[in-house]
């Protein structure tokens, strides 16, 4: 099965110009888990963003921090320099030394693919009898 392409570089300039969401949807409460989970991601990456200098942005000692902090339990025992290291030179498209929103958003699709294919491959598991 072929996967839909998606234009990264459009996603990249559109999150780069750093146009501010009005604060009625931030505050709006969600009216479904989708607007939740989106919310969610928008505040956990502002959350760290911005503590070592740009706040649209992620270095990578914030990088380290959301990732220990928010997906230990995803990262098992790779939770070491190398693997953030690894993560930060493959999502940091731009090769700017941060990880902006998009970069990151990138990295939250990729890993629920993994987690999606992941169960879809242990459901379809034969049970042993």
């Amino acid at each position: 099965k072929g996967r839909p392409s998606i234009n990264t570089q459009s996603l990249h300039e559109s999150s780069t110009r750093r146009s501010k969401m009005p604060d009625t949807i931030m505050s709006k409460e969600p009216s479904s888990n989708l607007e939740s989970a989106m919310q969610m991601l928008i505040k956990t990456f502002h959350k760290y963003s911005g503590k070592e200098g740009d706040k649209y942005t992620l270095s990578r000692g914030e990088l380290k921090e959301l990732l220990l902090e928010e997906l230990g339990s995803y990262l098992g025992s790779s939770k070491d320099n190398e693997a953030v290291e690894k993560v930060m030179n493959d999502l940091d498209a731009n090769n700017d030394g941060e990880v902006d929103f998009t970069e990151f958003i990138i990295l939250m699709g990729a890993l629920t693919v993994a987690c999606n294919d992941f169960f879809l491959e242990f459901n379809d598991k034969p049970e042993k009898k």
